[in-house]
């Protein structure tokens, strides 16, 4: 971004942080030193600020609280979720907000007491202000069904990003207009999953053109087949999912007319499967074709590799990425994929249950893992925790990729029942920085009040709401607001945004791999992708830390057709469109 527009937004974002109690963006900022490492980037030493991140939610004009619609009766649906999207419905280059929402479980309710998601309007690219404008009544979304999260993508190659919403109950996929509106399409496209849907992700696993749909559903549940479970103290608790049988995933393949058909059985996904919460798509081989890795809930976890577009085999246990280092199962709730060693293949994180570590898996090269958790140092500091919502992102632009955590608990804490809590499920967030040395370090701020206060935290969606070049965040809560985090810190460290597109006025392409070559230092990778974390969509733009010194050799491109491509002499800090087709042709260089 040009400098006259970044002087103008660190002032927009100085009114916010100001309206918000805090420090403004043109204050000097600092982070922990990053120990020397041929994978790390230069960045400056100096001592961490109290919180890298500013909460500005209400200053942004976000009023969202989710509500669960608990009885006191302890229904299993009601504690899981919920997510939500951050994506540029209306093309204006900032993105927008939908918030996915619960409703009443009691018998008695009627429908007309279903509060429903809602889509919020970034406004800063109209009016030079971070402003979320609630626009749902105009944009004829109509979506009150039992949320649990969203999944975005360009599903019909109009130019306008689409909206698939995954309930406890029938899906729904909203046709964007690309006038401001949505219409529900899911009857016509066969798209309406009537399970308990956790997740989805939008990927081209055939390389036809068109992005097809993988959902991922958890466990067979109703009101009608709830019953008890129990605490040690004998009160009554909320169930795990071995208290119900699990159900099937689905994928759908898009037709190219605006249809999907379920080729779930013909491309071999029905030969395992479990209570599923999340899914992650990659190439994990680097063969060139789209990979599935699901999440399941305390049962083993599935690494589908594409063969050629013709079928799926699930390779988890002989990849090493079924259970952890012990040979154990675990929860499962939240994962990403992205390359954490900068080594330039994908690697994988998922968080797990209390009791339990949060699990980093370092693939080898060829799609076979490693449990390095505990030698990353992610392992322990996850122990006394439940998460769902993950995010790896670069929040000092260091060049090395970093990750956020959501926690919030699903087993009632006792301290938190002795008080009469509502939902006794309360936990704080963590965020943990890549020292570029193969290890983690948690510098998750203590006692700044914002940051670190204790809610049931779920979907995590991440991405440059500001556009001023580094990640920020949206935090859903369970029965309680979403938070709007804006990092404070990253925009000081030299960056690079890409928006990868097929053609001109097209669509981003999930699975392009972009890599940033430096002569100095490692090269690094970066997907194009919206899937991942909890429940959530993110922003398919990809962005690359610089650290102090913002030079650079070369960018090249591997698109998910096969072509390699090369620009060079992008500007840093501004972010860049490159359209398929328009590069310079770079055969066997990357």
């Amino acid at each position: 971004m040009p400098g006259a527009s970044m002087t103008i937004r660190c002032r927009i974002v100085t009114a916010l942080l100001l309206a918000a109690g805090l420090p403004g963006c043109g204050q000097p900022t600092s982070h922990p030193s990053r120990p020397a490492s041929s994978s790390a980037s230069n960045a400056d030493s100096t001592v961490a600020p109290a919180s890298p991140f500013a909460e500005v939610t209400e200053a942004a004009g976000l009023h969202f609280v989710h509500v669960n619609g608990m009885t006191g009766q302890r229904y299993f649906v009601e504690m899981t979720g919920a997510g939500g999207a951050l994506f540029d419905y209306d093309n204006d280059g900032d993105l927008d907000l939908y918030a996915v929402q619960g409703h009443p479980l009691e018998p008695t309710a009627s429908p007309a007491d279903r509060p429903g998601d809602r889509l919020y309007r970034n406004d800063l690219a109209e009016t030079d202000t971070l402003r979320f404008i609630d626009v749902t009544p105009e944009s004829r979304l109509r979506a009150t069904g039992y949320g649990m999260g969203a999944a975005t993508g360009d599903y019909d190659n109009d130019g306008f990003i689409d909206l698939y919403v995954v309930n406890w109950g029938a899906n729904q996929l909203w046709h964007n207009n690309g006038d401001g509106t949505f219409t529900d399409v899911t009857r016509p496209s066969g798209t309406g999953d009537p399970r308990w849907s956790t997740g989805a992700a939008f990927l081209d696993y055939d390389r036809d053109g068109w992005l097809d749909l993988a959902v991922v559903n958890y466990d067979v549940y109703t009101l009608e087949s709830d019953h008890p479970c129990y605490a040690p103290s004998g009160r009554r608790d909320y169930c795990g999912p071995q208290a119900y049988p699990p159900e099937p995933d689905r994928l759908y393949h898009n037709r190219g007319d605006g249809t999907f058909e379920d080729v779930t059985l013909a491309m071999g996904l029905t030969r395992a499967f479990g209570p599923a919460l999340s899914v992650v798509t990659a190439d994990f081989n680097g063969d060139g074709w789209a990979d599935l890795y699901v999440a399941n809930d305390g049962q083993e976890n599935q690494l589908w590799i594409n063969q050629a577009g013709q079928r799926f085999e699930n390779q988890a246990i002989l990849a090493g990425a079924a259970v952890n280092a012990a040979g154990r199962a675990e929860a499962s709730m939240g994962v990403s994929a992205a390359d954490f060693d900068n080594d330039g293949d994908e690697d994988l994180f998922m968080t797990h249950l209390t009791g339990e570590t949060n699990t980093l898996f370092l693939n080898t090269g060829d799609g076979l893992f490693e449990d390095r958790s505990r030698a990353s140092g992610l392992g322990l500091p996850s122990r006394m925790f439940t998460a769902f919502g993950v995010a790896p992102l670069d929040y000092d632009n260091d060049g090395g990729l970093d990750l956020f955590v959501a926690n919030g608990e699903v087993k009632i804490i006792h301290e938190q029942d002795v008080n009469n809590e509502a939902l006794p499920l309360r936990q704080t967030n963590q965020l943990f920085r890549n020292r570029g040395d193969g290890r983690f370090e948690d510098v998750t701020p203590v006692g700044d009040g914002r940051f670190d206060r204790a809610e049931v935290s779920r979907g995590v969606a991440y991405g440059d709401v500001d556009n001023d070049g580094d990640t920020d965040l949206v935090v859903f809560n369970n029965n309680g607001p979403a938070r709007l985090l804006l990092n404070q810190v990253g925009h000081r460290n030299a960056w690079l945004g890409l928006r990868l597109i097929d053609r001109p006025g097209g669509r981003a392409v999930p699975g392009a791999r972009v890599m940033l070559r430096r002569s100095d230092a490692a090269a690094l990778w970066r997907r194009v992708h919206t899937d991942g974390s909890y429940a959530s969509a993110h922003d398919p733009r990809v962005l690359f830390g610089l650290g102090a010194d913002a030079a650079y050799d070369a960018i090249g491109v591997s698109w998910p057709d096969g072509r390699v491509e090369e620009w060079n002499d992008l500007p840093p800090r501004r972010y860049h469109t490159l359209v398929a087709g328009t590069g310079r042709t770079a055969e066997g260089a990357w």
